[in-house]
């Protein structure tokens, strides 16, 4: 490390006051659900690499927590420094808590790292921060202890520590830290969880900060090690951040075959590159348990011209094939991504890139918006791009000469309609029979559904009722078909509640569908868990047996 080296004899020397520290790590996250996985990593770099014993402590905050809430619980341990990590989901709520933070604590020295500070340092010194660090944090911030005198941190005249260059990382990866104490095991109560077995990516995408970092791997026993503590430690889901899990294939289908063999009930979730599987390891995950793996993959486009501006390498025909021998297999929850806003690709582009990406039939269909983020290529390029984006995290683009406000705007709405039906495993049948009848295209059907339905707060029985009548007004579309496959999909979806008034009819129920339901399912049925289809049909769902992978209910069809 480049820390300076005090000798054992002058630390002697000082006062007990200034030899520890009260240092808090503050992360603020985006959910509640969220945990943070970047303060617990430095405070087990600080407790193996600084010279000197700091008292740490962590606080766990969200964006929605009133910012006062959060001040004081940093307070209450009266800090000397506190470290902030920074990213662009919090970047927009920062300087006004450390305004207040430093009022509050005006003596505290305030350090500000993570991807938002260390790639816009300026602003950052000028808005809350005393020193701002780059580079990884279990290295950086105990050198950031080590190189200053201790009580003498707000006056030095260094207020960034330049990224530590790979080799001198190398330490870390042979042994790297393990955050995962009995007291971050303590703090988690169901929310998710995050681990790396990697850290780089190999790719050079232009919209994304870890281009052209490379790939570092963690040992393959240590990652197993903390696997096997995780899993076994009650959380539901446990979340590679690796960019590309599978850019190594030997070390994936290691890790891939120790999850799939765990006796546990956690879910692992990886970011994957589809075109990346071979048929060894198409084989293998076959194996999985359903519900065992979750794969987001960035398709990001199919329009090669935008993949290419963006410098987006991808087997196209490849990637599809893999996706669509994944979904056959129905034991894994396969979520995939568009980006829209890249160069070159027009709205009409971009309504083929989605269609194409709908019919792969994934469980999770994600359109998102380029951001430019500060550090990244493309931000650089935005001026002669002719791209505008919002100066405000999270720094989405506004228009460009591809894409109209007007444009973006059809956008928002398919965005809205889609996050708020399909991906969450709503109205699934209802809208495979509307695109059916009706002969429109998936994008232009939650184009229209997201322009006339809007979703904002809107409770889930008041949303159906709008589904259906706006669905009902499309050419083509049975109202009686509408609305059994609408009750088919509400006992599949909801549980506990009772239908909306417009898809419950007169229709007289079977008498002999409670003893079909103990026969079946082995217990009685309660008021909301069946139901009669106007084609004279009786339904009923069993709560007891639920889909790991696509999260719905298995409903019954029994004729009286």
């Amino acid at each position: 490390m480049n820390a300076e080296n005090y000798s054992r004899d002058f630390l002697g020397s000082l006062e007990a006051e200034y030899i520890l520290n009260n240092v808090v790590l503050l992360a603020i996250n985006a959910k509640y659900v969220h945990s943070s996985l970047s303060v617990w990593v430095i405070a087990g770099g600080i407790s193996r690499y600084a010279q000197l014993p700091h008292n740490i402590n962590i606080v766990e905050a969200t964006i929605n927590q009133p910012v006062l809430e959060i001040v004081e619980a940093v307070a209450e341990f009266m800090p000397e420094i506190i470290g902030v990590s920074t990213y662009i989901w919090n970047a927009g709520k920062l300087p006004g808590l450390l305004s207040l933070l430093r009022t509050r604590l005006p003596d505290a020295v305030f350090v500000l790292g993570g991807p938002e500070a260390s790639n816009n340092v300026d602003f950052w010194l000028k808005n809350g921060a005393d020193h701002v660090l780059c580079g990884e944090g279990e290295y950086t911030f105990p050198e950031f202890l080590n190189t200053r005198i201790p009580g003498d941190f707000k006056n030095s005249d260094t207020k960034v520590s330049a990224c530590i260059e790979s080799e001198q990382l190398s330490p870390v990866y042979e042994n790297p830290v393990d955050p995962y104490t009995g007291e971050y095991l303590n703090t988690l109560s169901g929310r998710l969880v995050y681990i790396e077995a990697s850290r780089g990516c190999p790719y050079m995408c232009s919209f994304c900060l870890s281009a052209g970092s490379g790939v570092r791997f963690f040992p393959l026993d240590a990652v197993k090690n903390q696997i096997y503590t995780l899993s076994r430690s009650g959380i539901k889901t446990l979340k590679f951040v690796d960019r590309t899990f599978n850019c190594n294939a030997e070390r994936a289908f290691e890790l891939f075959k120790y999850v799939i063999g765990l006796d546990t009930n956690c879910c692992f979730h990886f970011e994957a590159a589809a075109d990346l599987f071979d048929d060894l390891m198409l084989s293998l995950l076959k194996t999985a348990p359903p519900g065992r793996i979750q794969f987001e993959i960035g398709l990001q486009s199919f329009f090669e011209p935008a993949l290419n501006a963006s410098c987006r390498h991808m087997d196209i025909i490849k990637a599809e094939s893999n996706i669509r021998s994944l979904v056959d297999m129905k034991n894994i929850h396969l979520h995939v991504d568009l980006i829209a806003g890249l160069p070159y690709e027009t709205l009409d582009d971009f309504m083929d890139s989605f269609d194409r990406a709908y019919f792969l039939n994934t469980h999770t269909l994600q359109l998102g918006f380029l951001k430019l983020l500060h550090g990244s290529k493309l931000r650089e390029q935005a001026e002669s791009l002719g791209i505008q984006y919002s100066r405000d995290p999270p720094y989405e683009i506004t228009s460009s000469p591809w894409l109209s406000p007007e444009d973006l705007q059809i956008l928002i709405h398919t965005e809205n309609a889609l996050r708020h039906t399909r991906n969450k495993g709503r109205f699934i049948s209802t809208i495979e029979y509307v695109l059916s009848v009706s002969g429109m295209r998936p994008f232009t059907l939650m184009a229209s559904l997201g322009t006339a339905v809007p979703n904002h707060g809107v409770q889930l029985e008041e949303y159906v009722i709008s589904v259906y009548r706006h669905f009902a007004s499309l050419p083509f579309v049975d109202m009686d078909i509408l609305q059994d496959r609408l009750v088919f999909d509400w006992l599949g979806m909801v549980k506990g509640k009772n239908k909306p008034a417009v898809l419950k009819n007169t229709f007289t129920r079977c008498g002999d569908i409670q003893k079909a339901a103990d026969k079946i399912i082995g217990h009685k049925l309660r008021r909301e868990e069946h139901a009669v289809l106007r084609s004279g049909k009786n339904i009923f769902v069993d709560r007891s047996d639920y889909d790991p992978v696509t999260g719905l209910y298995r409903v019954h069809t029994y004729d009286c």
